[in-house]
């Protein structure tokens, strides 16, 4: 997108869509200028400004060609039989995926570059800002850092070997930031993160603007750092720093004995201005359904039930698309209002397993895939994981515990080379491992 474009998006996204989240207080600035943001910025519109980065974030996660959709067709969770648009099956399945697209191929790209955007005005801006102390400009720019990470993992995790730029808080007169590869990439959400780890810890016991519900627990300096730790564990795992990922999760939210639903979500919601959660379809009719393999796969209890984590799945009429039939749905999102994770504790429990399996402590990551496999799917214990068997076992609880979430099926699966693995329902289909650089990109740096 050029950058004139994506300058655009983002104002919109931090001084227009942040009025649109009904759990923050957002004071009416009427529409303030980039000139005023960068020039005569106050507390109030730099506060304002870093609410919208939630919106931001939230951005093409939820809808029915977004994040959690797009990812999950094509690592077999979902299918989306929307006869209005064949490409759900056309491109997502058969391909090639189309770049010049910006509903599918080329998609997945806009929304982050455009709230990376808005996050470095507020970072530029934030240092000139007369009535704000030291430690909320601090605590302001660890915010912002961390959820620039996040948005630069979106980008990574979907082009993968493709690459993506970094170096994109540049003049607007300057060319496009170069596209880089996947490992640059990765160290710059750690180099985000880490700065912004820095800036939280320096900044007080308060951010100087409120958090959506979704950060509830942690929306003030102390509470976030260890979000923007579980997600550098996150990059940790993904990168194979599995000591490094260790250490990280020392410092975040996991906890043995919690709540695995504890975490950080993208809020949604149905007043007026919201954003919807459009994962969301009534039981009739719906055009998201869940792959059949997902209850064929499933472990069974001692008593002959299935796992318990296929509550995530309800049966619906039976439909047929392109070859495809399936007689499941989804019963993760009941309702528009229903939050989407961003990470959870769950997660963060498989992550510290999944580090030890990289480094052959196999009791250790034993047995915590079993805390999962007894607590979250009320299955026995297994008794028999050795360095031969714990890596499926360690990706099927992550398949079942984090399903239709955000594309881990997909990206875990492509990261241990096992996307063969996954199942075609058709002899045509095919199993994308990235998404092309959106076409109008790579004719911008010709």
């Amino acid at each position: 997108m050029h950058k004139n474009q994506l300058l655009g998006i983002a104002l919109g996204a931090l001084l227009i869509g942040a009025a649109g989240c009904k759990d923050l207080t957002v004071p009416d600035l009427n529409n303030p200028s980039l000139e005023e943001l960068t020039q005569t910025p106050t507390k109030t519109s730099i506060g304002t400004a870093a609410q919208g980065l939630l919106i931001g974030t939230r951005a093409g996660m939820g809808n029915r060609n977004g994040y959690v959709s797009l990812l999950g067709i094509i690592g077999r969770e979902s299918y989306n039989f929307d006869i209005a648009d064949p490409r759900f099956i056309t491109e997502m399945l058969v391909g090639p995926l189309d770049g010049a697209s910006p509903a599918f191929g080329g998609n997945l790209w806009a929304n982050p570059y455009a709230n990376i955007r808005g996050a470095n005005i507020i970072l530029d801006a934030v240092d000139g800002v007369e009535d704000m102390t030291s430690e909320e400009k601090e605590a302001t720019k660890g915010f912002a850092k961390t959820i620039q990470a996040l948005d630069f993992l979106k980008v990574i995790n979907v082009r993968d070997d493709n690459g993506a730029p970094v170096a994109v808080g540049v003049d607007l007169s300057e060319a496009p930031a170069p596209i880089v590869g996947k490992a640059a990439v990765f160290a710059f959400i750690v180099q985000l993160l880490d700065e912004a780890q820095g800036h939280l810890q320096a900044g007080g016991g308060a951010f100087p603007f409120a958090l959506s519900a979704g950060f509830a627990g942690f929306d003030d300096p102390v509470s976030f750092l260890t979000f923007n730790r579980a997600l550098k564990a996150r990059v940790d795992v993904y990168m194979g720093n599995f000591d490094a990922a260790l250490t990280s999760l020392s410092a975040s939210f996991l906890d043995d004995g919690g709540d695995l639903t504890v975490g950080v979500y993208h809020e949604y919601g149905t007043q007026s201005g919201d954003t919807q959660n459009a994962l969301f379809e009534a039981t009739s009719g719906r055009n998201i359904l869940a792959h059949p393999s997902i209850v064929a796969d499933a472990d069974l209890q001692a008593g002959g039930e299935p796992d318990e984590r296929l509550s995530k799945i309800v049966d619906v009429d039976e439909r047929t698309l392109g070859g495809i039939t399936t007689d499941k749905g989804f019963a993760i999102y009941e309702g528009l209002s229903v939050f989407l994770p961003i990470i959870r504790n769950e997660e963060l429990i498989l992550l510290r397993a999944e580090a030890n399996v990289g480094l052959v402590n196999v009791a250790a990551a034993a047995a915590d895939i079993n805390l999962i496999r007894t607590t979250s799917g009320g299955l026995d214990p297994r008794m028999d994981l050795d360095a031969a068997n714990i890596l499926d076992e360690l990706l099927k609880q992550k398949r079942y515990s984090m399903l239709f979430e955000g594309g881990h099926r997909w990206i875990d699966m492509r990261r241990y080379g096992k996307l063969g693995e996954l199942p075609l329902d058709v002899a045509t289909h095919t199993v994308h491992d990235e998404f092309p650089i959106p076409t109008n990109e790579t004719l911008a740096r010709q």
